[in-house]
């Protein structure tokens, strides 16, 4: 379906108007189709990506170094990670190398809900499924471009 007919509309100013609105509503529409899985795991996308990031560490983090590696730099990481020890899913402790910082690990409770979630991997690329992978890897170096305009 085309954006037009999804959002009813006939006139945009320019195709970069509409690319413009094209990549935020596809993103909306992404998010709802994978919130879906998150909404089943009990967690949001934010809290999600935040264990994602402890567990491939493999070493306890900052939440500093969580927030720099996060891909909402909007987000108060500090507070997620607060929710995450509320649900158990993360800890904090002491930083063995200073001791006015604060390390945060992922749990065991933590790494078993991304094995669960692991298992929707396959449902969730399917989304994408009607790309190529060549159409996949243009698609991605054109939004890398957009980016680097930063």
């Amino acid at each position: 379906m085309t954006l037009e007919k999804d959002l009813n509309h006939t006139k945009f100013r320019n195709e970069y108007q509409k690319a413009t609105v094209n990549i935020v509503y596809t993103h909306n529409w992404l998010m709802e189709k994978i919130g879906k899985v998150f909404d089943a795991a009990g967690i949001t996308s934010q809290q999600y990506n935040i264990l994602r990031i402890l567990r491939g560490a493999g070493e306890p983090l900052s939440t500093l170094q969580i927030r720099q590696r996060m891909l909402d730099k909007m987000s108060d990481s500090s507070r997620i990670v607060d929710r995450l020890l509320k649900k158990g899913m993360a800890k904090k402790n002491i930083s063995k190398t200073d001791r006015r910082l604060v390390d945060v690990t992922i749990t065991a409770k933590g790494l078993k809900l991304l094995e669960k979630i692991d298992a929707y991997n396959d449902q969730v690329d399917g989304i994408l499924m009607n790309l190529s992978e060549t159409e996949a890897k243009n698609l991605n170096k054109l939004l890398d471009k957009i980016r680097s305009l930063d």
